[in-house]
């Protein structure tokens, strides 16, 4: 089959580098791509956004499949114009229809659905413009830390936490009066403080059954320790080691199932990944939030686990016969470290020359942020490239993946040193 994934980050790397490893592939496209998945199918410089430009693409290479990496092209409702569109409604498109992605694409949405179906997530209340007062006045009743989310997609900058009441407020005025995330922020969810250790969990669902896939645990914040700014991610690692027994049955009986079911109850189409930020509270489960695709940097590590044919499961989405596959999974543990720019994730510079790619041995290396220039490959975004390493042990693929970063350069390169440092004592 001819295949055409959307997006141009790790995410999309990691999914075209499996997807070409596919006995049943014939072309494998990526829109906009970057210089990586350049190495696996070939780029196609169309804005993953622009649905009528992807159709014409799509009608012209006669592709059956498309793979939608990032949320908004979902959220925008990328798979109700494939089915409304005569030519197009026979092609499978992998992702949510727009209804089923406002489970990203609106976090007060996700959890009105998770109340109607009974699905463990923290208390909350909602505030759109002109309700600051009221919301300060709800901040009064509980106890610090304030958890305020724009509703809206907000590229992963929307959550504000603190300690302090009058910086909550303060920073309830910049959403709701002063648009600092713009639309996104038009409508604030106000959560109570779950104190745990989160980890991330992805299911593909056809719209009737499901596959679990490995599950991770992302490091977002730029500075070890989990100190500083939130980034796109950090780096990643799975398997998680509490992710085991009583807790993943609880998971999927209290959370996964339920959330299968309410979504087929309730006459949404999805078929796709579903991302599930999970935290355990004392061995039980609660939902943070959905996504509506897979999470980017955890793809690093869990497509490398899937030893089935990826492109095989995707296509048993279109008549529903997913319940008739088993997912095969590497037994070895996985890690991924992310090289960034300095300076990210506030400015920084791009165009800088990236060495020593050829000479990275044993792991997988994931574009992000790249891009061909003549003979080089140079940095284009923050997030430049996530060096991912599967061994015995969590330990050994850290050791292994930062045995090869030592070996890329580029000016002013960063990343963190203790990626999955949290997780080793209860490796066992």
């Amino acid at each position: 089959m001819n295949v055409l994934i959307l997006g141009s980050g790790g995410r999309e790397h990691a999914l075209a580098w499996k997807l070409a490893q596919s006995p049943l592939l014939q072309q494998l496209y990526i829109a906009p791509g970057n210089a990586g998945t350049a190495l696996a199918g070939t780029n196609a410089a169309i804005n993953c956004n622009d649905f009528a430009a992807l159709a014409d693409f799509v009608l012209t290479h006669k592709i059956e499949m498309v793979v939608v990496g990032p949320e908004v092209p979902l959220v925008d409702g990328i798979r109700d114009y494939f089915d409304n569109h005569q030519k197009l409604r026979e092609v499978l498109l992998v992702g949510p229809s727009a209804a089923g992605a406002r489970l990203e694409g609106s976090k007060d949405f996700a959890k009105q659905f998770m109340q109607r179906h009974r699905i463990p997530t923290a208390a909350y209340a909602a505030f759109g413009k002109g309700e600051t007062t009221e919301a300060c006045q709800y901040l009064r009743k509980l106890k610090p830390p304030y958890v305020l989310k724009a509703d809206g997609l907000a590229a992963g900058k929307g959550v504000v936490i603190t300690e302090d009441y009058q910086e909550a407020c303060q920073s309830l005025r910049q959403m709701l009066d002063e648009d600092v995330f713009g639309k996104a922020g038009h409508r604030v969810v106000i959560e109570e403080f779950l104190k745990g250790i989160e980890v991330s969990m992805f299911v593909l669902t056809d719209g009737k059954s499901y596959l679990l896939l490995p599950e991770a645990k992302d490091y977002k914040r730029i500075g070890e320790g989990d100190t500083g700014k939130n980034t796109g991610g950090m780096g990643a690692v799975s398997p998680v080691s509490f992710a085991r027994g009583e807790f993943m049955q609880r998971v999927q009986q209290q959370i996964i199932q339920p959330t299968i079911e309410g979504l087929r109850v309730e006459n949404i189409l999805y078929q796709g990944f579903i991302f599930f930020g999970i935290i355990n509270v004392d061995g039980s489960p609660y939902v943070i939030e959905y996504n509506c695709r897979l999470g980017d940097p955890e793809a690093e590590v869990v497509i490398p686990r899937i030893k089935s044919d990826l492109a095989g499961l995707l296509w048993a989405l279109r008549d529903q016969s997913l319940h008739r596959h088993i997912l095969q999974v590497d037994e070895r543990h996985a890690a991924s470290v992310f090289l960034v720019c300095g300076g990210y994730p506030d400015a920084y510079e791009k165009g800088k020359i990236i060495t020593g790619l050829e000479t990275v041995r044993e792991s997988l290396v994931f574009h992000a942020g790249t891009l061909r220039r003549g003979n080089d490959i140079v940095t284009s975004g923050g997030r430049v490239l996530a060096v991912t390493s599967l061994a015995a042990t969590t330990a050994e693929a850290l050791k292994l993946s930062y045995k090869n970063i030592d070996k890329i350069g580029f000016d002013k390169k960063y990343c963190r040193k203790d990626v999955g440092r949290d997780l080793l004592p209860f490796e066992g």
